[in-house]
């Protein structure tokens, strides 16, 4: 039972249908105030132009704009190309013989309101899709009889938008989501190049204090004789190193033949000792010169004095002689640092003059310099292997800082790169960037990952092919059906984002995708085609491109 409240509300929209001025068949409310005269009617485009009301919804075409003719097909063929009419008049050029009208009418009453094309009126079909009611075929051609179906297609539809707009507000959710952290990343990025700057700045005054310290190290080690090997040495070098290496000859050269010598030893004793068992146990009874004599001069070899045999105290000299030089005290670099502290004192007199006067000295004593490298006393630093460590570890400490500020300058470059890249409306890629999906597509599986490449891979193995790089972002206007589960990119402008220069086609261009793309609740690839050899379109959705909800139009049905 109804409550009075309800009642009130019912009798309210009657009273307001009532109201209403009645149309014509076919009419919209927005035109209805060009049918509001009883006794004539003036066409919409073409004022000049009258006729009598009773010729609306004749099923003849009056008006050159076919505004007479909102409810009947009479005029659905309008056209420059028409049959002749009233308004073929003098001035023809100046009216507009282009339908004014939208379309036939439908009230949809449980449902939503639309317009029908004109050659769908009295076609003998119910056009359901648009026309619910059944209104377009109210002459009932070949006894066709629609039913009014607004209420079950209504209900269906509602239903059906209803959990559309649940998945526009999931898909605008994540949109949000993807907002927010391409705005983090975006926030990163600035404050790594903010402390890239600060560490650039940092590192530069580095790089000029390691080079401050360099030409400080050098100058200070300039007139050194530094030992190294392959370096030209100073008179005072060549001999010490030329005494050190004898020396090391002959201490090898001892140690061998004291080895030998040892040898030697050892032999004799074991000869020794066969000669005396030999004695012992020949037969004196045999008559044999030779081993007589043998015997007899093993018996004279025996009793010779061996007090001289005694070489302990020798083999004591030798253990000191073999020694090492640093075991016997003997310091070779000490010889070389001699020579290098004794050119170094003139330089040191540097440190007890006025400016002016120890630019001239230093001067004077790099000419100095020069002359006594070119007459070989002392080292040239400049050959190879001639640098003292010093200077080599202050030009180590000047390449490592260099290379930390080129370092830092790639790095601060990319960051840069990336903040001034496009990636979308809002930045909402940069949240995206390296994510993939893919789709299986007859042979092959299509992936696409965000900001990057498009690539084909073969479902029978083998390698996979490029099929473009992400170059830019752009806008397609399409026009295309959307299914019922709604994907697709239907109608409208469309953003795109252009994939070129791609693995080449084989007698053909580099592959390249177009990819766009469409409102949906996850990201998915639609669908994928070749629109011509090696050039591909990729559709698909992505809650990314989604717009920000508008609120939804409340539909009022008409009583």
């Amino acid at each position: 039972m109804k409550t009075a409240a309800a009642w009130i509300i019912a009798a309210a929209s009657i009273a307001s249908a009532a109201s209403e001025p009645s149309r014509p068949r076919g009419v919209g409310p927005e035109f209805a105030k060009f049918y509001k005269d009883a006794e004539s009617f003036t066409c919409i485009s073409n004022p000049s132009i009258k006729i009598p009301f009773s010729q609306v919804n004749d099923d003849y075409c009056d008006c050159p704009d076919g505004s007479d003719e909102p409810g009947t097909s009479a005029c659905s063929y309008l056209s420059p190309l028409s049959p002749s009419t009233r308004s073929d008049t003098t001035n023809k050029d100046q009216i507009n013989v282009t339908q004014v009208l939208p379309g036939f009418y439908c009230k949809n009453k449980g449902h939503q309101p639309s317009y029908v094309p004109y050659t769908s009126v009295n076609d003998g079909f119910c056009d359901y899709d648009l026309c619910c009611d059944g209104s377009e075929e109210w002459a009932g051609v070949g006894g066709v009889k629609c039913q009014n179906k607004c209420d079950e297609i209504g209900k269906e539809w509602r239903k059906k938008n209803e959990s559309r707009q649940r998945a526009l507000n999931n898909a605008n959710k994540k949109r949000k989501e993807y907002t927010n952290e391409a705005q983090r990343l975006r926030k990163e990025v600035e404050d790594r190049i903010n402390t890239l700057h600060t560490q650039l700045k940092a590192s530069e005054i580095h790089v000029t204090d390691m080079e401050k310290e360099l030409a400080e190290v050098e100058r200070r080690e300039k007139g050194k004789v530094v030992k190294s090997q392959g370096a030209k040495q100073g008179k005072m070098g060549v001999l010490v190193g030329l005494a050190k290496q004898r020396t090391e000859e002959l201490r090898d050269h001892l140690v061998r033949v004291r080895q030998e010598r040892d040898t030697s030893k050892d032999r004799v004793k074991e000869l020794e000792a066969i000669l005396s068992t030999f004695k012992e146990e020949y037969n004196p009874n045999f008559n044999d010169e030779g081993v007589k004599r043998a015997v007899r001069a093993w018996e004279d070899y025996a009793a010779r004095d061996k007090s001289g045999d005694d070489t302990s105290a020798h083999d004591r000299d030798l253990n000191e002689i073999t020694k090492t030089d640093a075991d016997n005290g003997l310091d070779w670099e000490s010889y070389l640092q001699t020579e290098g502290e004794d050119v170094e004192v003139l330089y040191e007199i540097e440190n007890y003059l006025p400016k002016p006067l120890r630019d001239w000295v230093d001067q004077k004593l790099r000419d100095l310099r020069i002359m006594l490298i070119e007459n070989g006393i002392l080292a040239d630093l400049s050959a190879e292997g001639g640098e003292s460590s010093a200077v080599k570890d202050a030009k180590n400490r000047l390449k490592s800082a260099q290379d930390a500020v080129n370092s830092q300058r790639k790095d601060l470059e990319s960051h840069n790169e990336d903040l001034n890249k496009e990636y979308g409306p809002d930045g909402v890629f940069r949240a995206l960037k390296g994510q993939c999906i893919s789709v299986d597509s007859g042979e092959y599986t299509y992936e696409l990952c965000f900001m990057e490449h498009t690539t084909q891979k073969s479902k029978k193995g083998g390698s996979n092919t490029r099929m473009g790089n992400f170059v830019r972002f752009d806008k397609i206007t399409v026009d295309e059906e959307v299914s019922a589960d709604g994907k697709g990119l239907g109608s409208g402008e469309r953003i795109a984002m252009r994939h070129e220069n791609g693995q080449h086609c084989w007698n053909g261009p580099n592959r390249s995708t177009t990819v766009i793309l469409a409102c949906a609740e996850q990201n998915e690839i639609w669908k994928v085609f070749e629109e011509e050899k090696c050039v591909y379109r990729m559709e698909v959705g992505s809650p990314a491109v989604c717009e920000a909800l508008k609120k939804a139009e409340i539909v009022k049905d008409e009583l």
